[in-house]
């Protein structure tokens, strides 16, 4: 199943791909759907290769004419193509799979109405999986589909719909039709789609740079769509093309752009060229947070910026992968904050992207941006916050370094040498080194090609009066990771005003570089009551305060005017409790009494996230429940306080019903679920419900006929799961126990309701449900690598390993494990490497926290 980079570039060494015409028929039935593909392609004459494609059964190969033996040249996986000639042509007749994993052609069965979706998902290494193809970037081509679905059905693909012609019946004897699109221009296979079933859809169209009529759609399934807002999608993506066409000085590159809002789905969303896929949750059935909206936000932009970062030109093998994502993250948040009403978008990347970054980058397994991918199994686990978040935060420096202006500039070069080709990260930085006059070569070394954050702390010291006499900014680095960066960074300076809010009173941008930088111009000025290194959130780096401002932003954290330095004052605070620099417990007292205070949404609920963290595992475990009730009555304080219908009211009612276990709290949940109890503002809709519900089912106080109730009442794909989670967070052995059966032993739910499975298993609030299965964990875990798909396998790997058993024997029964594992799967050790990091450092945080 996995693919080196030595093969795919001894492949496209010796073949150029012309094109794809690939024949679909989806009327055979739940199991397997028929795959007929003709590929036209040169090659070096007498030279031999194979084709990708993942198959239950081939019919027929034919190459140039004549009749190669499936048996002999197919193996499921590939298929050998011997004696090529000069100019060939391929037919492929064969039957491939359904999935249920949320790879290749994925099959959902509504259980409201019984309707049949389907839609592909195809990035890194799973076309395949719907037809034959030479899956690598590199070799780019036209792909024309032929679909023979139900007549009833939409299908919609890169290329417009078109007409469909009724041809017959399916199987169960209803009505069918085939679908001819048009080819599409030289795209990578994984960019590809096919998303087909009875969606409905809203239309609507905009004008591009170039003059052109792009048709766009929003689709959703049926019982969903009267959910779905669509007038605010059909507005980001014109903000988004505008924003986007004049940045890049290129027109949109496709014909039409629908939106397709689809189930199950893995991730958040996916490129496909002009027919992007979304994960179903951002089709909001119940009151969302305004986080998950901005969050929707966001996404639609990134993938809106793939069109041209990715689709148009796309990197040449899976290492620039970072570049394909982070050029997104970074553009999605450029044009929120400039084009969107989400001014406050680089407020929300810092809490949550350049958190996410900094966790991984302190992780075992972190790894250059520019990361070295051997194969398949690399880049499958290297969709991570170094590729995605530290990236993202790396353009960002770089554009303050070379200036927004001069780093567009380039790009707008980038994208006119090398539309509809293959590049690498040399290509850009080529164009961005002439659009800026600076040599770009020393910065990628060391931010590209080298691991790690630096930390940056100030040395001030002041005359008697209060003024500041000398001003340098300290930068350090980790033993493992010693690269000491150059940053171009601003030092905040804030005081009080008469009103008592933290206001900035001056501002000094420069370049730091060395162990030591110092800063002259500061000298003469008041010390303030607060200095604040990377004000503005320009650089990567963690920061440390001084005493004095250490102090300032306890007290007076919630007076900051502005959202942004808040934040990063926050997250100077969570670092250094994950590094065990500070006890958790004061994390947790600063948290609870500055959250109210709190505007930004997203701030809010990453705030909420690590503030479950550190009760769940930095607190000292002996304090551990006492905190954690204590916290609990303090968010159901809290939400009692807030605005009637706030944001804020909604999560922190959410985030009690989750800490809520005494008898007490537990009424409490019971009787908001029950309508005994309300809050002025706050509707307990459909997912509300189960929340409530499920924290009733995690304190012992309901079970399985209650979860059989709400399903009743909620018989639909989102009830289905969350009652699949319910019944797993039962805090019985016997619960635990068909749980484990049903994800490890059985294997065979679908991809959204395993990672449900998952999720309620481990919600407890007690651990010692969960110790029986350290050992299972290890035992079974490399045969679920090797034997399930990867998207399953991860799920399994990460959710299930044994991280609230946060004692020595976790660390010693990883540590047996990896020692046995050798270097059999670089892929999974890595995933149970950083597993096992997270409990060390809970460990060295419960330690300080005593």
């Amino acid at each position: 199943m996995n693919l080196t980079r030595d093969e795919a570039r001894a492949r496209a060494e010796l073949l150029n791909v012309e094109s794809y015409d690939v024949t679909l028929d989806l009327t055979r039935g739940a199991k397997v759907f028929g795959s007929h593909t003709v590929v036209t392609f040169t090659a070096t004459a007498g030279g031999s290769t194979f084709i990708d494609a993942i198959t239950d059964t081939v019919r027929s190969v034919t190459l140039n004419g004549t009749a190669l033996d499936p048996a002999e040249v197919s193996d499921g996986v590939r298929i050998q193509l011997p004696d090529l000639a000069e100019h060939n042509v391929l037919e492929i007749d064969a039957d491939a799979h359904y999935m249920n994993t949320g790879e290749g052609l994925h099959r959902f069965v509504d259980p409201v109405d019984n309707e049949v979706y389907l839609y592909s998902q195809f990035e890194v290494p799973d076309s395949r999986r719907m037809f034959a193809v030479f899956e690598q970037p590199d070799l780019k081509a036209a792909f024309r589909f032929t679909v023979t679905a139900p007549s009833h059905w939409d299908v919609i693909s890169n290329s417009p719909t078109p007409a469909p012609q009724h041809v017959g019946s399916t199987d169960d004897g209803a009505a069918a039709a085939t679908w001819a699109f048009e080819p599409t221009p030289r795209i990578s296979s994984y960019i590809t789609a096919l998303i087909a079933g009875p969606y409905q859809s809203v239309r609507s169209e905009l004008t591009s740079s170039d003059g052109r009529t792009i048709p766009l759609g929003v689709f959703a399934r049926k019982s969903l769509m009267q959910y779905m807002d669509a007038e605010n999608i059909f507005t980001l993506t014109r903000q988004g093309f505008e924003f986007y066409e004049k940045q890049f000085g290129t027109p949109y590159p496709f014909a039409k752009y629908d939106q397709l809002f689809v189930p199950e789905f893995n991730a958040g969303a996916m490129e496909n060229a002009g027919a992007v896929t979304f994960l179903e949750n951002y089709v909001f059935r119940s009151r969302p947070t305004d986080a998950m909206v901005e969050r929707r936000a966001i996404t639609v932009l990134h993938e809106l910026a793939h069109m041209w970062f990715g689709d148009l030109v796309t990197m040449r093998w899976w290492n620039d992968l970072w570049l394909n994502e982070s050029f997104a993250e970074f553009m999605s948040t450029l044009a929120a904050a400039e084009a969107t009403e989400y001014s406050n978008a680089w407020t929300t990347f810092a809490s949550m992207e350049k958190s996410w970054a900094y966790r991984q980058d302190q992780l075992p397994s972190t790894h250059p941006i520019t990361a070295e991918i051997k194969d398949l199994e690399d880049v499958q686990v290297n969709f991570d916050g170094i590729t995605y978040a530290k990236g993202a935060s790396v353009l960002r420096q770089l554009v303050a370094w070379v200036g927004q202006e001069e780093f567009m500039a380039g790009v707008r070069e980038y994208f006119g040498k090398h539309a509809w080709a293959n590049t690498e990260l040399a290509d850009l930085l080529g164009e961005l080194e002439v659009s800026s006059g600076r040599d770009l070569k020393d910065w990628s070394a060391k931010w590209l090609e080298t691991a790690g954050v630096n930390t940056l702390r100030p040395e001030i010291s002041t005359d008697d009066a209060g003024a500041i006499t000398s001003f340098a900014i300290l930068q350090s680095a980790p033993a493992g990771y010693p690269t000491i960066r150059p940053h171009r960074l601003a030092v905040g300076f804030y005081d009080l005003d008469n009103n008592g809010k933290l206001v900035r009173t001056h501002r000094e941008e420069l370049d730091v570089d060395g162990e030591r930088t110092e800063v002259p111009q500061l000298a003469g000025l008041a010390r303030p009551a607060l200095v604040l290194l990377n004000d503005d959130d320009l650089a990567y780096a963690k920061i440390r305060l001084d005493e004095a401002s250490l102090a300032t932003s306890k007290a007076h954290l919630k007076d900051f005017t502005a959202s942004l330095p808040r934040t990063l004052v926050l997250a100077s605070a969570w670092d250094a409790t994950r590094d065990g620099e500070t006890p958790a417990r004061e994390y947790v007292e600063l948290v609870l009494n500055n959250i109210a205070y709190e505007t930004d949404s997203s701030v809010v609920l990453v705030l909420l996230r690590q503030l479950a963290t550190t009760l769940a595992f930095y607190v000292n475990p002996d304090d551990r429940k006492r905190l954690t009730i204590a916290a609990a009555d303090r968010l159901w304080e809290l939400a009692g306080q807030a605005a009637a219908g706030s944001d804020s009211q909604l999560q922190f009612a959410k985030a009690f019903a989750v800490h809520a276990q005494t008898e007490e709290q537990l009424d409490t949940v019971a009787a908001l679920l029950d309508g005994g109890r309300t809050l002025d503002g706050l509707t307990v809709d459909a997912d509300l419900r189960w929340e409530l519900l499920t924290s009733l089912v995690a304190g012992g106080r309901f079970g399985q006929a209650e979860i059989d109730a709400e399903l009743e009442r909620d018989h639909t794909a989102t009830g289905q799961r969350a009652a699949a989670l319910a019944q797993a967070a039962i805090p019985t052995a016997e619960a635990k126990a068909a749980a484990w059966d049903a994800v490890v032993v059985k294997g065979d739910l679908p991809n959204a309701t395993q990672q449900s499975v998952i999720a309620g298993f481990t919600r407890v609030h007690d651990t010692t449900l969960l110790e029986p299965y350290a050992a299972k964990y290890f035992d079974a875990i490399e045969d679920i690598w090797n034997t399930r798909t990867h998207e399953l396998s991860q799920q399994i790997v990460v959710g299930l390993y044994p991280s609230q058993l946060t004692t020595q024997a976790t660390v010693d029964a990883t540590d047996a494990w990896l020692e046995k594992l050798a270097d059999r799967t670089p892929a999974l050790r890595r995933l149970v490497l950083e597993s096992r990091d997270g409990v060390v450092r809970a460990l060295k945080a419960q330690a300080a926290d005593r």
